[in-house]
């Protein structure tokens, strides 16, 4: 059985870690005979995350490195990649960006990782993307749609966005709304960061003008009152929320208790039928029932398939993986996350060639990231001139937990890129081991 390695966060300071390691000095320092060499041996790998492991953002995205760990477990048992092992350390940030700079000066200083993979969240990942890019630390799909993943590879040369950005998800929804529910009083929900900032300007390029009211919150003020009456008293008829399951839950037990009943169309990232029941029936202290039917009807996105899917190909595999190698209780949309970021990390090393450094993982994402196969709906858009992710989704109508499709998969990119149907990478199936074998880029 596998064992999740998970260290909570110390109270290191940066000062003290850049202070003791030097921080400034090339870290170029090579003892494998290729070029950057920290966290990499002939037999193992070492990567690095920060996950909200506890607090408000802890429900379903501490999930997400259960899922990573039981993949590259079943890489490893299955000789690794080019027989090195995959060490996956992970800590606790609470979603606190505070605490995100904590611990990735230790992820990058004190455990000297590879690189760092899957680190997630808007405003945290905010507060140290610019210091791994500093350090030429490959900081490999973030576990957010914010556009600082990709937008700008010059400025951020090392850093790569994974799932669909939100601008591109908002354009996505912005569009199905002003194609089906013209005459809609629309009001935004939104986290009040990046990744509300990107999805209202992705959907202000179709429904401008249906926008009747703004609503933002802070993360970690558990109080939405004030924010869903005001769009109550605004009288609108449909609500788009882009924010985290946590306040999905807490919107929508505010809307019960004031009899605001809109039509309610969530982000992808908000909107898992199982957490949000379950957050529902603890938020109400157990006078809301916990079960996944409480979203029925409600609007969202989808961009790889989920545990709604069991006879998919790729959630077969997953099933697999976690049955053998998972840390117990169910596979959950999170965890299927989590393995498919996990198998985009492994195409990357396998494509850096049989002795990677950060500089060919970085190299070999933009020569090849863009034709990698995997789980996503939709292509990568990897290239030198964008790190952006996954380029599309569908729109989806949730019914007793699952998902039912309303559009066929829909790409596009940022800025005025025009909205087509794409289903190119819709038919990708896992080979019949379960481990991608890319070729070296080069």
């Amino acid at each position: 059985m596998r064992s999740t390695t998970v260290r909570v966060a110390g109270a290191l300071t940066a000062a003290a870690l850049l202070a003791a390691c030097g921080a400034g000095e090339s870290r170029d320092d090579d003892d494998s005979g290729g070029g950057s060499a920290v966290g990499i041996t002939d037999d193992s790998i070492k990567i690095g995350a920060h996950f909200p492991l506890t607090g408000v953002a802890a429900p379903g995205y501490s999930e997400i490195p259960s899922g990573h760990q039981a993949y590259y477990d079943y890489v490893n048992a299955n000789g690794g990649v080019n027989g090195r092992k995959i060490e996956f350390v992970v800590k606790d940030d609470a979603y606190d960006p505070t605490k995100t700079s904590s611990v990735t000066n230790e992820l990058v200083l004190e455990d000297e990782i590879f690189g760092m993979v899957s680190g997630l969240g808007t405003p945290t990942h905010s507060a140290v993307v610019d210091f791994l890019n500093s350090e030429e630390v490959p900081d490999l799909f973030v576990s957010s749609g914010s556009l600082m993943w990709g937008d700008d590879p010059e400025a951020r040369p090392w850093t790569f966005g994974w799932q669909p950005d939100y601008e591109i998800e908002g354009k996505i929804i912005g569009q199905w709304v002003k194609e089906n529910m013209p005459d809609a009083k629309v009001g935004l929900f939104l986290q009040d960061d990046d990744f509300g900032e990107d999805g209202e300007a992705g959907v202000r390029q179709y429904i401008d003008d249906q926008i009747v009211d703004v609503q933002r919150y802070t993360p970690g003020n558990t109080d939405v009152g004030p924010q869903i009456a005001a769009l109550q008293a605004s009288k609108v008829d449909l609500v788009l929320g882009f924010n985290v399951p946590s306040y999905t839950a807490l919107s929508q037990l505010v809307a019960m208790k004031l009899n605001f009943t809109p039509k309610w169309f969530y982000s992808n990232v908000g909107s898992d039928p199982a957490l949000v029941g379950s957050l529902l029936a603890r938020f109400s202290e157990g006078s809301v029932k916990d079960d996944a039917s409480l979203l029925d009807g409600v609007l969202s996105t989808e961009y790889i398939p989920g545990v709604d899917a069991p006879d998919d190909p790729w959630m077969k595999l997953w099933q697999q993986v976690w049955d053998e190698y998972g840390e117990g209780g169910k596979l959950t949309n999170y965890r299927v996350y989590g393995m498919s970021e996990a198998y985009t990390f492994v195409q990357a090393l396998q494509a850096a060639g049989d002795d990677p450094t950060r500089e060919s993982v970085v190299e070999a994402l933009e020569q090849v990231g863009g034709d990698f196969e995997g789980p996503g709906m939709a292509p990568f858009r990897y290239s030198e001139d964008s790190h952006l992710g996954i380029s599309g989704m569908s729109v989806v109508e949730l019914k007793g937990g699952k998902a039912d499709p309303l559009t066929p998969v829909l790409v596009t990119d940022i800025g005025d890129a025009e909205i087509t149907e794409d289903d190119s990478a819709a038919g990708d199936v896992p080979p019949d081991n379960g481990i991608p074998d890319e070729e070296p880029a080069s």
